[in-house]
């Protein structure tokens, strides 16, 4: 996790006044290359979640889509088109042009 998403993370935290919020990270089937990633806000943290934190910000991400993830950055970035979570994966192969999909071979 980066600087950048814990201290988005955090500021979400403090505007919905809920600090046991999370960010749930997942990775899915589906997308134009094969995986998608999800980004949603949790307060519950399952058995088989995997927690990473950093500044009092807290990211849980399944078991199985810890695979996908190992030695991934989970980052925020702010562009003129907007800001968003977005993911370094040195595992994925080839992503699509908005980022949010990826292979793996």
């Amino acid at each position: 996790m980066s600087e950048r998403a814990a201290r988005r993370i955090h500021e979400i935290m403090t505007e919905e006044q809920n600090t046991g919020m999370m960010l749930r990270v997942a990775v899915g089937g589906g997308g134009c290359s094969g995986f998608q990633y999800s980004f949603t806000f949790d307060d519950a943290r399952n058995d088989e979640d995997r927690v990473i934190e950093r500044d009092d910000a807290r990211i849980v991400i399944d078991d199985m889509s810890w695979d996908f993830l190992s030695g991934a950055e989970i980052d925020f970035v702010e562009e003129l088109i907007g800001a968003y979570f977005t993911i370094r994966n040195p595992n994925a192969t080839s992503t699509c042009g908005c980022g949010t999909s990826f292979a793996m071979d």
